[in-house]
């Protein structure tokens, strides 16, 4: 005889920080949820840690103080430098002071046992079906096959997301991906100050290329398109960071990757799921500029849980108040990437204008020419020509429309 299914209020898919900020709010309002994670916690996660001062906030008021054993060396981030071809530099402090670190195997666990929600490790998602009245998953927990009937199902299991999959098979095909990956390399020499994250606003080097400390090491990482070589596109960025920089590093060590659905933010075209099924963070296409995905995550992913709290005691459609509600967070995070809105507004956490106008008129011109020549170079793509109509129409239009949403 099969084993009746347990009967639970929400089903969350990842035990990632959206999760935990999705749980928190479930948890607080009485709901009984369940965490699903596939692998066994404390799960490593690839992750800069470099938290926002958004990001941070949210954690003190959710969860409270940080303790020490959830952050990486150096344990905190003053702010962002960019770097240009001609060798110009730019480096911006955070409004507020410095952000922490965050070493995300331990800080993920950290905020998932902070918000009191029963978790299943070492369980895989593997489908659900959607009778309109419940979810049935189907998940497989130490080899052996298990079942949950929830009200509702939170998809927070990151960009690759298998809640995604499940309910729009063919969605991965039709949005860009790229691949990120970096290496940890002993410091034999490195200029480069350590209480800043190091980003280079250089075509030949990847569409996203970052360099930081962390541990005693420093960490090297690029963004390029899928099927291009990772080991020769990394090592032309020690190469540049030798030759330019007088950075001197040893043989790399521990080197991670994985996909990533940049994009999403950048052209409107968010998934929020369907039926009782909400998706959030980086799996709805949540990413802010930097690449840092864990501030907007976290708030997507509260967003995400008020939506379920809402709808339990609402005749509405969770769909209808989750798309309604989280209106402002699209807006907050597409507004990052739109180069009108951080020429004309200021829709970031560290002042890239006032920094800016701090140099010399001519440092200022070429600094302007050469993000211009950066952006020029995704014109080419066909993607490219998105980001850009997109920024174009947000900014004189307000072109914020749900219909292109998922």
């Amino acid at each position: 005889m099969t084993e009746k299914p347990r009967e639970v209020d929400v089903a969350v898919v990842g035990a990632s920080l959206a999760a935990a900020a999705t749980s928190k709010r479930l948890v607080d309002a009485g709901l009984e949820a369940v965490v699903i994670e596939r692998k066994k916690l404390p799960r490593h996660k690839v992750c800069s840690g470099i938290l926002s001062p958004r990001g941070h906030r949210f954690l003190l008021e959710n969860f409270g103080p940080l303790p020490r054993e959830v952050l990486h060396e150096p344990t905190s981030c003053r702010g962002v430098t960019f770097h240009f071809p001609s060798m110009r530099e730019l480096s911006m402090d955070f409004h507020g002071g410095p952000t922490p670190h965050l070493h995300r195997k331990y800080s993920d666990h950290w905020a998932i046992q902070r918000s009191g929600v029963e978790v299943l490790d070492e369980t895989s998602f593997l489908g659900l079906e959607d009778d309109g009245e419940r979810v049935l998953v189907n998940l497989k927990r130490h080899g052996e096959p298990m079942q949950l009937r929830a009200r509702w199902l939170i998809g927070a299991d990151g960009p690759a997301s298998s809640v995604v999959r499940a309910i729009y098979p063919d969605y991965p095909k039709q949005i860009p991906w790229f691949m990120v990956g970096q290496k940890f390399h002993p410091i034999e020499k490195c200029p480069l100050d350590p209480d800043y994250f190091h980003f280079w606003f250089h075509k030949d080097l990847g569409h996203y290329t970052w360099s930081h400390a962390r541990d005693g090491r420093q960490i090297v990482g690029v963004g390029f398109d899928v099927g291009r070589n990772f080991h020769a596109a990394q090592q032309k960025v020690v190469d540049y960071l030798r030759e330019k920089h007088d950075v001197h590093l040893g043989p790399a060590e521990d080197p991670e990757g994985c996909g990533e659905n940049f994009g999403l933010s950048l052209i409107n075209r968010y998934v929020f799921g369907k039926g009782n099924v909400a998706i959030t963070g980086q799996a709805a296409g949540f990413l802010n500029m930097m690449a840092e995905g864990m501030s907007c995550a976290m708030h997507s992913g509260a967003i995400a849980g008020e939506a379920v709290v809402t709808a339990s005691r609402s005749p509405k459609p969770l769909q209808a108040i989750y798309r309604q509600m989280i209106a402002s967070e699209v807006r907050r995070c597409s507004d990052q990437w739109n180069p009108l809105m951080i020429a004309f507004r200021n829709p970031h956490e560290a002042d890239f204008k006032a920094e800016l106008a701090k140099l010399p008129l001519r440092d200022r011109l070429g600094i302007v020419r050469e993000v211009l020549s950066f952006i020029r170079l995704y014109a080419r793509f066909k993607w490219g020509r998105q980001i850009l109509g997109q920024a174009i129409t947000r900014m004189f239009r307000g072109g914020y429309d749900p219909k292109r949403w998922i």
